[in-house]
Formats: C-alpha cells, structure tokens, sequence
C-alpha cells in the first residue's frame, strides 16, 4: 500500500508534510475516540501511526521530509492559520533551505540511525535535534555542524545533554553527533565521565559516513 503524503517533489527527493495541531496532541473533535476505524483503532492512534510510518519510511527511501507546523507558519494560538502569504513564505525558505552543515550531519545520523534499526521519534524535547527508539532502548541526540568555534559549540552541546537528562532510565543514552573537524573538540570530555553520564560521540566526516568514537 502507498504511503499518501501532502507534496512530492522527485526531482528534488523532497517530501513536504503538514500537520496541523491534533498530530501532535489528543483532539477529539477529530480523533473520534469513541469510534473504531477499519483497522480496530481509533483516528488519532491511525494518524499516529500513518506519521511514525512517514517519519521512518520517507527517510530509508532516500527523500527528505520536510515537516511543517502551524507554528511554524503565521497562526492564532489554536493553530488556525492567517494565511499571510508574505510571512509564510519567508518562514518556508528558512524551512527548506539548507544553511548550516547541522542539517547535513543530521540527516546523515538519521539515515544512518535507520540502517542500524532505530526509529527516529519525535523528541520528548521539542528542542531536541533528533531523538530514536529500539527495542526498549531510547537514544536522545544532539548535533553540530562544522563551525569556526568547534570548542564552545561542542561545550554548548553537552550542556543540551546535560539537561535532556530528566529520566534515571538506564535504557535511555545521549548521543553527541558532529562532523569530522569537532572531533577533537567533542574528545576533550574524558572517555571515563562519557560513560558515567552514557553518552556516546559519533562522527559524520564529510562524505557522510557515521562512526561511533571509541569508549
């Protein structure tokens, strides 16, 4: 069965998906609790699924998927949009453009997240840059680009780590994701306190490629 999607560029590999506010909370008004789909659960736990599906297929088929929210947009506090034509696409070309070198090495953990058999999940943080499940297993991530401050953004990340540390659940690890040029920043944290605090380094070089440091 096809996966229905909002847009599909192929000659851009770009998939484009918004989804408005009852993606991401209960809202009964359309999830119809009370009544069954075809498939034995209801609307909103359908939905679910179908966007967990996206998150992980759209990404193994090699296409990037770009989703987009209302706040993201020009919108009320209930999500509805204003539809500012000139606010929207200002806020659309910083969406799809592609800036910094973080989009990259995220894009290249998350691919590589897939082959290993993670599911990447939307983050307990909305903050968070990517966060993945396996089994039991939970890895949270926080990744850089290349930057002329490798020390301070390598410092800034633990420090995001740091505070995604909320849960003692010993199934859950961090992981510090950055390119080939911040290794050496990221080493600074000795191997003996990255294992006390179970957070791993992994590197993306240039070409894409992901290693996990040595611990």
């Amino acid at each position: 069965m096809r996966l229905p999607v909002d847009a599909y560029w192929p000659g851009h590999q770009l998939v484009v998906e918004y989804r408005e506010r009852q993606h991401d909370q209960p809202v009964p008004h359309f999830d119809k609790p009370d009544r069954l789909t075809v498939s034995g659960v209801h609307r909103g736990e359908q939905r679910a699924l179908y966007d967990s599906r996206r998150d992980t297929e759209i990404p193994a088929h090699a296409l990037r998927l770009i989703v987009i929210r209302p706040a993201d947009l020009d919108a009320d506090g209930r999500g509805r949009l204003r539809r500012n034509q000139e606010a929207d696409l200002v806020a659309l070309r910083k969406i799809l453009a592609r800036d910094s070198d973080e989009d990259r090495v995220v894009d290249a953990f998350r691919t590589w997240l897939l082959g290993e058999g993670w599911t990447p999940v939307d983050p307990t943080d909305p903050w968070t840059d990517l966060e993945a499940v396996r089994g039991d297993q939970r890895l949270i991530c926080e990744a850089k680009g290349r930057t002329s401050a490798k020390g301070i953004d390598a410092d800034i990340a633990y420090g995001q780590l740091l505070r995604r540390m909320t849960s003692q659940d010993s199934a859950i690890r961090y992981a510090l994701v950055v390119p080939t040029s911040s290794v050496k920043a990221a080493e600074r944290v000795p191997v003996h306190v990255r294992r006390l605090l179970r957070i791993d380094v992994y590197e993306v070089t240039d070409d894409d490629r992901v290693r996990q440091l040595a611990a």
